[in-house]
This record gives structure tokens, sequence and C-alpha cells, in this order.
């Protein structure tokens, strides 16, 4: 009886084991799918998220941003996103100043609020509201929602990527239908 439970135990491990190979598996066909189909060169992907890297290093070095600010970095095409809170214009500041020191920014968006940083239970809605709105994209048929970056920071959902303006403006329209989603940010550069 006890090899019959050491010859189960050791049978259900391996279909965990092999599930878990399966999920890797396809999570690397979709993201190899997702840089396929990217409108960005693969050279410009690669240094977005080295802008993106280099700045989230640059702010958690910056005195008094990483414990006094709620910060986030999204670079699409050398054009960088910044949302969150600082809690006053000096630190607001100089997160712009930091993001204007990291080679290949072409632009900033700032969207730092001045105010107090966002609780978990905000930061848990904003995962959840980018994850619908995602969903909504991609379940559009005129639509590669895979050149599309979501960001959502306080309810306030920001748009990213490289698309056509028809795409765009249905981009758009999906994301202000959700549920929850306050306000709708177009960051989008246009293509033809």
């Amino acid at each position: 009886m006890h090899k019959k439970s050491a010859k189960f135990l050791l049978v259900a491990a391996s279909v965990a084991l092999l599930q878990g190979c399966v999920a890797a598996a396809v999570v690397g066909v979709v993201g190899g799918a997702t840089v396929a189909n990217d409108n960005r060169s693969l050279g410009k992907q690669i240094d977005d998220h080295t802008i993106e890297f280099t700045a989230h290093a640059r702010l958690a070095e910056a005195e008094g941003l990483t414990k006094n600010a709620n910060l986030q970095v999204v670079s699409v095409n050398a054009k960088v996103l910044i949302v969150g809170q600082a809690p006053n214009t000096y630190l607001k500041d100089l997160a712009i100043k930091t993001l204007n020191q990291v080679d290949g920014v072409e632009f900033i968006h700032d969207q730092i609020r001045v105010s107090n940083t966002t609780s978990l239970t905000t930061r848990s809605n904003d995962v959840w509201l980018t994850s619908k709105v995602k969903t909504a994209l991609f379940a559009s048929d005129n639509l590669d929602a895979t050149n599309i970056k979501v960001v959502t920071e306080n309810g306030e959902v920001f748009l990213m990527g490289l698309i056509t303006a028809p795409e765009a403006a249905q981009a758009i329209e999906i994301a202000r239908h959700v549920g929850g989603v306050n306000r709708v940010f177009k960051m989008f550069e246009i293509i033809q």
C-alpha cells in the first residue's frame, strides 16, 4: 500500500510539472507573438525595455522618491509615460528631472499627481481595471490589441502604442465603456 501511494505521488508530481511546462510554453508563444506583431522594430522594443529598467533604477536611487512617491514608468517608441503620486512639487519635479537624464527618452508624458499615494485597495482595483480594458480590447475583431499598452492609475486609463487613427479611436471608445474607468487618456503615436 505504501508503494502505491508513493507511485501515485510521483505521477501526480510529474503531471503538475508537465502542466507547468505547458503553461510556460503557452506564455512563451504568446509573448513571442506579441513581439512579432508589435509595430515597433525589435530594436525599439529592446530600447523601450532598457529605458523602463533604467528609469525605475534611477528613480529608486533618487533621494525621497522611493519612500514618499508611487510612480510607474512605461516607454513606447522612446515616448515615456510616468504616472502616480508625489506628495509635493519638489518630488514631482525631481522625478521628471531624473527621467530627463535617461538615455533614449524622446518625450515624457508627465501624469504625476501631487497628492498622497494611493491605497493598496486602489492599486488592486487599477490592476483589475487594466485587465478588464485589455480583455475588452482583445475582444474587438477590428483591433490588434497587442500594439496597445494599457496603464491604469487611480481609475484613470492611459493608452499607448503605435497604431492607426481608426484603431486609436476604437480603442478609446472601448476603454471609455469599461465599468469603473473614470477617464481615458490617449497617448498613441499614429502611423499610416
